[in-house]
């Protein structure tokens, strides 16, 4: 049966490769961004495509658009079947004691707060019905720091904290929750971490081949579309010469 998927951060990088995954398997997708026309460029791709698509332009760290946007959802589109949290970014590599604090905001507004925002605003219908599924977009920088990765990988940690903890939360009903946790996936993340540096965002993928968005999408539609008894709680996706979020073998 398809299922109605929700998808953060649609206009770019993972996001974007799950939009273009979720189509291509027949389900109805609610794309939330903060670029408008991208979101209408997407929703016109897809639907020449035969795609049901709506878009909802809003920031997650803006709480109030976003309850906002999702309320004002047709009722059709409110039994939200699939909640890909996947928007999220990383700035800068300065040391910890040397960060911006507008960084340091922008990314725990977003990667923590905003990422709880949606969740709150969806899971609860969720519940009442007894089916769905929450797929976060973690990474293997919550597992272990790295350097010059502090608050990211602090925020990423907390993702993998939340997934845990709202898996344990809704383990008497049949909702699933997953947590991904990508490696070095070739998207405009280092572009964005480099402020727009894109010679410097360039040397991140030198001598190796990394993952693309397709390779996220492909895990997440997999975990959604797992036998009703599966829950898909953890994976780990690396570059097969990558090991850990700081052991990466360049050739």
């Amino acid at each position: 049966m398809n299922k109605i998927v929700l998808i953060t951060g649609a206009t770019s990088g993972i996001g974007l490769a799950c939009a273009r995954k979720f189509a291509e398997n027949g389900d109805k997708l609610i794309l939330t961004g903060r670029n408008e026309q991208f979101l209408t460029d997407l929703r016109q791709e897809l639907t020449a495509k035969g795609t049901e698509v709506q878009i909802l332009v809003f920031d997650v760290r803006d709480r109030e658009k976003a309850k906002q946007c999702l309320d004002e959802l047709p009722a059709e589109w409110q039994d939200i079947d699939v909640l890909v949290n996947n928007a999220g970014l990383a700035l800068g590599l300065e040391p910890e004691y040397e960060g911006s604090f507008d960084d340091w905001d922008t990314m725990i507004d977003t990667n923590i707060k905003g990422l709880l925002t949606i969740t709150r605003l969806i899971v609860p219908k969720m519940v009442e019905r007894n089916s769905g599924h929450i797929i976060n977009i973690g990474s293997v920088a919550g597992d272990a720091a790295y350097a010059g990765g502090n608050v990211y990988c602090a925020t990423k940690a907390a993702v993998k904290a939340l997934s845990d903890g709202l898996r344990i939360d809704v383990a008497p009903t049949a909702v699933r929750v997953t947590n991904l946790k990508p490696g070095l996936v070739e998207t405009n993340f280092s572009n964005t971490r480099f402020h727009g540096d894109n010679d410097r965002a360039a040397t991140v993928y030198k001598g190796i081949k990394p993952l693309t968005g397709d390779d996220i999408a492909d895990v997440a539609v997999y975990a959604a579309n797992a036998p009703a008894h599966v829950q898909i709680a953890e994976v780990l996706i690396l570059a097969t010469h990558q090991a850990s979020g700081s052991v990466i073998v360049r050739k």
